[in-house]
């Protein structure tokens, strides 16, 4: 053991002493919940067992010995855990929770997935790498956000699958039974006074227990490396490897609030409204996950925890190297197409030319982008109208049906150009520096 890692493991041993009690007083009230409300008494076990291994985990970081997470695993989490594998990895999750929602939204099978990731989450603050990176001040509470995104999006899906089961048995929502009515005043201004101030003094206690992360004074002659936006901002950041500034900066971000505000005008599914339900939403459910959480929250995380100097890509337990410069080679279409295809010189343009003859030799140059964007744009509506999304396409009508269609092709115009830049080291489909105009 090095002396860097003795130094860390006897500053956060006190701490981990606190999270692994904290987790050990959790599974305790599972455990006892379960005894009585007299449920399988295999539940009651598990819980008590867990709170045994966390109290054992607890004892011995109380001793200022705290455990550690085996090296080879941290290894392997980081060869997984690279931008690739990352992303088709949730998609693959993604994949997997849709069909086995029932099972996974059960209590005990969340309340399992949730001790394992606080598991993984106290071993790996052990590494003093791993903890330098979550238990900064600005990092904290985003870490706070992954499991409270955890609980809300289990609770949603709970909820929904609940609704799906009473209704599936010819009964009513659990919102419809809902016949409880408090006035405004005092009951609802009671509440939020109430919450405002718990709020408040959590703020305040958080503020005296961290430190604000501010830095020097700003130097235009001093670039930070990285240079990060603030987290809500992140995930822009982190796009911006896969496309033009210009996309990702400007019609990104306007397709995300046109699209919300087009949806009330766009739906044509007349269930669902008021509660939560997946049977009766089954596409809209989908969409909406792998939009709001692939494509989303997930580069929120990646260009926090997992990008390092250079905005370089790192393991969560992989040292950062700011003297390591990341080797990059970037290829358009069009250099694959002319240069590795045909084996031909990429065609140049003729500045001196006229407009409309530098315009026809750029479109040369570019032809087989832009031949993709069009099929891509143009063809695959109708096309997949008249199979897939025939039955879309008859009940919302053809103007509605194009804008939905033209709406989802370009959400997924990110992961494709993800995949291509992983796969073929691909940037861009169309590339016009001419124009500065890149796609």
């Amino acid at each position: 053991m090095t002396h860097e890692i003795a130094e860390h493991l006897e500053a956060v041993a006190p701490l981990l002493a606190v999270f692994h009690g904290v987790c050990a007083v959790l599974n305790f009230g599972a455990s006892w919940h379960a005894w009585r409300r007299g449920q399988r008494p295999g539940r009651a076990i598990a819980w008590l067992v867990a709170a045994v291994v966390f109290l054992v985990l607890a004892g011995c970081s109380l001793a200022g010995r705290p455990p550690q997470m085996p090296g080879i695993a941290k290894t392997a989490i980081d060869a997984v855990l690279g931008p690739g594998t990352l992303f088709l990895g949730a998609c693959a999750l993604l994949a997997i929770l849709y069909p086995a929602r029932r099972w996974l939204a059960a209590p005990p099978v969340a309340m399992g997935a949730l001790d394992a990731a606080l598991l993984l989450f106290g071993l790996s603050l052990a590494d003093p790498v791993f903890a330098s990176i979550v238990a900064r001040p600005d990092h904290v509470p985003i870490v706070a956000m992954v499991f409270l995104l955890g609980f809300c999006t289990w609770a949603a899906v709970y909820q929904a699958v609940e609704n799906d089961r009473r209704m599936a048995a010819d009964d009513w929502p659990v919102e419809k039974t809902y016949s409880d009515k408090v006035l405004v005043w005092p009951d609802l201004v009671t509440i939020e006074l109430i919450a405002l101030l718990l709020t408040s003094a959590l703020l305040i206690a958080w503020s005296l227990l961290l430190a604000a992360p501010l830095e020097e004074p700003a130097n235009p002659a001093v670039t930070p490396n990285p240079s990060k936006a603030p987290w809500y901002f992140l995930g822009l950041q982190e796009l911006l490897v896969y496309a033009d500034a210009w996309y990702v900066g400007f019609v990104v971000p306007c397709l995300i609030i046109l699209g919300l505000m087009a949806i009330p005008y766009l739906d044509v599914n007349p269930k669902g409204s008021g509660y939560y339900t997946i049977g009766q939403r089954r596409k809209e459910y989908v969409v909406f996950l792998f939009g709001f959480l692939i494509l989303w929250i997930l580069p929120i995380l990646v260009g926090t925890f997992m990008r390092g100097p250079d905005w370089g890509f790192y393991g969560l337990y992989e040292p950062r190297d700011s003297q390591e410069v990341a080797v990059q080679t970037n290829v358009t279409l069009s250099e694959v197409f002319w240069g590795r295809w045909l084996n031909r010189p990429l065609p140049q343009v003729d500045r001196q030319a006229r407009a409309w003859l530098r315009t026809a030799q750029v479109v040369w140059r570019e032809l087989p982008g832009v031949v993709f964007v069009v099929v891509y744009f143009a063809a695959l509506p109708p096309l997949l109208g008249r199979t897939w999304l025939k039955s879309a396409r008859c009940a919302m009508g053809r103007c509605r049906y194009w804008v939905t269609a033209l709406l989802l092709l370009l959400m997924l115009t990110l992961p494709l150009k993800m995949i291509l830049r992983w796969a073929f080291s691909l940037n861009y489909l169309v590339s016009i520096p001419e124009l500065q105009l890149n796609f």
